[in-house]
């Protein structure tokens, strides 16, 4: 899980290094485009059965929703600190909330909505929108972390465990790729040679992210994991101010103080919820067998 943390902030001064010169929209698509090349080899290796896709339709909005919100992301990390761009990352949750409610339907305990409510406070805090130094491009992040939450969302509703795991990312980087391309046009500068090699590590980074952190999964519970993902934030406010000579501001640390501990309760919460859920089934089936 640290070397999750290390690589997603790396992929992020990757992003805001390149981004000085290259556009949001490019500096996605290669992001996906050297991360299609990078799991091309996995795919081969399974042979034709491995490029079989049972849901293309959802591969397609999956792949869609990731360009939509790749490209903003892309954006505001190149504008805005690290340590900013780090703390609104964390807040997904919050999204996640209200669109499983409209569109799953899921019944939401009081106890959630209070710490999305106190989490959303973190976010206003953050952006600091009626400071002299906002930036609209905290927006653009927002944005980003709406459509990474539709996307968590679409996961739950339409994935099934019949569809491989690299099947799925396979599919997600090329689609986002070739959706990629078009807005990446309207808006290129001809990368030089050390850029290319830095969007190159940024798609493979990608791909190492989800291995590792699928590897940490397997390895033990999420909620005991939660705690570690916000060493990101402490990689962050380092290496911004090593190698961007970033402080972070006040505003961005009073919302970082929000929004983890919103964060953490949601998914220790969630855990418990979910401990409690299997155990009642488990009772219930024990209750039939007998």
């Amino acid at each position: 899980m640290l070397v999750v943390c290390f690589i997603s902030n790396t992929n992020d001064i990757l992003t805001k290094y390149v981004g000085s010169r290259l556009s949001g929209a490019e500096i996605s698509f290669f992001r996906f485009f050297f991360s299609t090349l990078v799991l091309l080899p996995f795919m081969a290796k399974g042979g034709k059965a491995a490029f079989a896709t049972r849901y293309p339709g959802v591969q397609f909005i999956r792949a869609l929703l990731l360009m939509l919100a790749a490209i903003p992301w892309a954006y505001g990390v190149a504008a805005l600190p690290l340590t900013l761009a780090t703390t609104l990352a964390f807040t997904t949750p919050f999204f996640v909330l209200p669109l499983a409610k409209l569109f799953l339907k899921e019944h939401v305990g009081w106890q959630r909505w209070f710490a999305t409510s106190f989490g959303f406070l973190g976010i206003v805090v953050a952006i600091h929108p009626t400071g002299n130094g906002f930036n609209p491009m905290a927006l653009a992040l927002v944005a980003s972390t709406i459509m990474f939450a539709t996307l968590d969302v679409i996961n739950k509703k339409l994935l099934t465990e019949d569809e491989p795991l690299l099947c799925m990312l396979f599919y997600s980087a090329l689609g986002t790729s070739i959706l990629g391309f078009i807005p990446a046009l309207f808006a290129w500068n001809a990368p030089t040679l050390q850029e290319v090699f830095f969007l190159f590590l940024l798609g493979a980074g990608g791909s190492s992210l989800l291995f590792c952190l699928l590897k940490a999964y397997a390895a033990t519970e999420v909620s005991s994991l939660q705690p570690f993902k916000y060493f990101e934030l402490i990689f962050s406010a380092i290496f911004g101010l090593v190698i961007f000579h970033e402080l972070p501001t006040l505003s961005i640390l009073l919302g970082a103080a929000i929004i983890v501990p919103a964060t953490l309760y949601i998914a220790f919460y969630e855990t418990h919820a979910q401990k409690k859920k299997a155990l009642r089934r488990e009772l219930d089936l024990k209750k039939a067998a007998a």
